[in-house]
């Protein structure tokens, strides 16, 4: 388990992004959540950061740290401020590495079903999240690690990040998610591949089959991704956020769709931003021209 030292000398490192708490839990006895949760302030208001913490056991998914991500996520389906989510982890080198298999190795076969079924579910929760979500690949994602960021609008890696669906070395299929979203993102072909084999590529490789979306050199502090992924956010946070959110919503909704009934998606989405303050705004701004100021409203 990290250390009280370890946890404080983080805690330090991440205070320029404005107080990035550890957990409200967090305690001199060295306890700690497997989630860390913040909303960042000043430039980047609106960006809310979700982080893994689970350092001992590789962030990988048990039931605490999957009931953990629910709550937090729960927290951004009501709280009307979230513009852009990142899920990042607050473990060097490793993003996610899946499963936690030494508490599925206890589980019976019931338990192993429902604990996947409820995987899945979390997967579809951070995919129908209304604002856009950003995966910060800064290390080893595997399995479920790369299924959640499968279920995110936007992936960046690092050069050194290592990803893969390794499920079938041991002789089972990614559950929650991941045979229906890889080949929705890469050619099927390529996807059935990778599933087949259990392949682990790299950062590199990743942006080359279009699996990520950006590639950044690593910086010193491991923290690369998630920079870049704070870029990008911050090229989203000036526009208006209702028109971002339907935007997603007629993009994911008109996928699943012949292109005719997705114009008609389009069209409904485009319906409902026409009576709303901020597209009187961005016209206004545009003629005054200035900055638009947007309510999301």
């Amino acid at each position: 388990m990290m250390s009280y030292s370890m946890s404080i000398s983080k805690l330090v490192h991440l205070s320029k992004y404005n107080g990035f708490n550890l957990c409200r839990k967090f305690s001199q006895q060295s306890s700690h959540c497997d989630v860390v949760f913040n909303y960042l302030q000043g430039r980047h208001e609106g960006v809310a950061v979700i982080g893994f913490n689970r350092p001992e056991r590789k962030n990988a998914f048990s039931m605490n740290l999957v009931k953990e991500l629910h709550r937090y996520i729960d927290k951004i389906y009501f709280d009307n401020i979230t513009r852009v989510v990142i899920l990042k982890s607050m473990t060097p080198k490793i993003f996610c590495a899946g499963a936690d298999l030494k508490e599925r190795a206890g589980m019976s076969p019931k338990q192993v079903a429902d604990f996947v079924t409820n995987l899945r579910g979390l997967m579809n929760r951070v995919q129908n999240i209304s604002v856009p979500v950003l995966a910060a690949i800064d290390g080893v994602a595997l399995g479920g690690g790369l299924e959640i960021a499968l279920a995110c609008d936007i992936r960046v890696a690092s050069v050194d990040s290592k990803m893969g669906l390794v499920e079938t070395k041991l002789a089972i299929i990614p559950g929650a998610g991941g045979t229906q979203r890889l080949p929705r993102i890469l050619n099927p072909s390529i996807a059935k591949e990778l599933i087949y084999t259990s392949k682990i590529i790299d950062g590199t490789t990743a942006f080359d089959l279009g699996l990520v979306n950006h590639v950044v050199e690593q910086d010193e502090k491991g923290e690369g991704a998630f920079h870049k992924c704070l870029s990008i956010a911050d090229d989203i946070l000036p526009n208006g956020p209702f028109a971002v959110q339907m935007a997603k919503q007629a993009i994911s909704k008109g996928m699943e769709v012949d292109l005719y009934s997705g114009l008609s998606i389009e069209e409904a989405c485009y319906a409902q931003i026409i009576p709303t303050k901020d597209r009187t705004e961005g016209l206004t701004a545009f003629k005054e021209k200035r900055k638009p100021k947007y309510q999301g409203a």
